[in-house]
């Protein structure tokens, strides 16, 4: 193997965890929403609006030395300046998630056409208020850099454990978390039980709509946080459409991991290596059309919903309305 080779192999696995990370984020907002009964294909808009709406409150931001917050005047460094556009794309998308929740569970709107609706509300807002001329400062930096210099036989191993942005930790420890939580905490109990039998969750005394209301805004913030990913610290620019389908991709990762944060992250990594190859092919002198190979993660995604979807079985409850005794 040739040292552009052993390169572009290494170059592949850092661009495959790049990749990975909003898909990852989006299948569990996803896991979030449906393992409470409640489906939710809106996925895409909330990462949209939330991209939106970080990267302009950045450019807002952007030049500003200070902050009146609070009737405080507040230094306004480029940390707190990302955090706080960080907080309001999540915010966005906790709001879009309740947005959800209430024409679902309030006005019992068939949950597909909620999703369409926040899709299409997402797509016009951020289409008619964008402003191409706005500016920022940078994006979210590494927060940890590869400690080994070029040269030294570590190095290309840094490169994938190391030069990525906090987004990227944080998403391999929700996941760790998301499932500790939904399978060894009170609350992942009645999630899974209102996904599976909300009536006898009801019967039990749990509060329903709450906790469905809850984990909606939770899919909403993950979404958000995904939404940020794109346009604070992956490509650090907003395009209108520019989440592209990783909404729905993202669901379909779900559908694969069976509604698990642990197999969303697999299928996730295989969506991200599939992309990832997409510039790293000619590398190995296989020469192949570039529209095939753009094709190659959303073929390989349907290959594999054909096969997993019929296995993979969704909590019973979900996608079905509900109407609590009481409340």
């Amino acid at each position: 193997m040739g040292t552009i080779e052993f390169v572009a192999i290494f170059a592949t696995l850092s661009a495959t965890i790049r990749q990975a990370i909003p898909i990852t984020l989006g299948a569990m907002s996803g896991i979030s929403s449906e393992r409470s009964g409640i489906v939710n294909i809106g996925i895409e808009g909330m990462m949209l609006i939330s991209a939106f709406t970080g990267y302009m409150m950045n450019a807002y931001l952007s030049g500003m030395d200070s902050l009146a917050l609070l009737g405080a005047e507040i230094a306004l460094d480029s940390t707190l300046r990302l955090a706080l556009s960080v907080a309001v794309g999540l915010l966005t998308g906790g709001m879009m998630g309740l947005l959800h929740a209430l024409l679902c569970i309030q006005f019992k709107v068939d949950h597909i056409i909620s999703g369409v609706v926040i899709n299409l509300l997402a797509t016009g807002i951020s289409g008619y208020f964008y402003d191409p001329q706005a500016e920022t400062e940078g994006k979210i930096p590494e927060l940890v850099q590869n400690p080994w210099p070029d040269g030294h036989f570590l190095n290309r191993v840094g490169v994938v454990l190391f030069d990525k942005d906090v987004i990227t930790y944080i998403t391999f420890i929700l996941v760790a978390l998301m499932t500790f939580w939904l399978f060894s905490t009170v609350w992942g109990l009645r999630t899974r039980s209102i996904g599976e039998n909300p009536r006898a969750a009801d019967t039990l005394g749990i509060n329903v709509y709450r906790l469905q209301y809850t984990n909606l805004f939770l899919s909403g913030t993950l979404a958000g946080l995904a939404g940020v990913y794109l346009t604070l610290a992956d490509v650090g620019v907003f395009e209108r459409n520019m989440v592209a389908g990783k909404g729905f991709i993202a669901l379909a990762v779900m559908i694969f991991g069976k509604w698990h944060p642990v197999g969303a992250l697999g299928g996730a990594l295989l969506f991200g290596f599939l992309s990832a190859l997409q510039s790293q092919l000619q590398f190995f002198g296989i020469n192949v059309p570039h529209q095939l190979v753009s094709l190659l993660p959303y073929a390989v995604t349907v290959v594999v919903l054909a096969g997993f979807v019929g296995q993979a079985r969704p909590p019973a409850h979900v996608g079905q309305a509900y109407e609590v005794e009481g409340q």
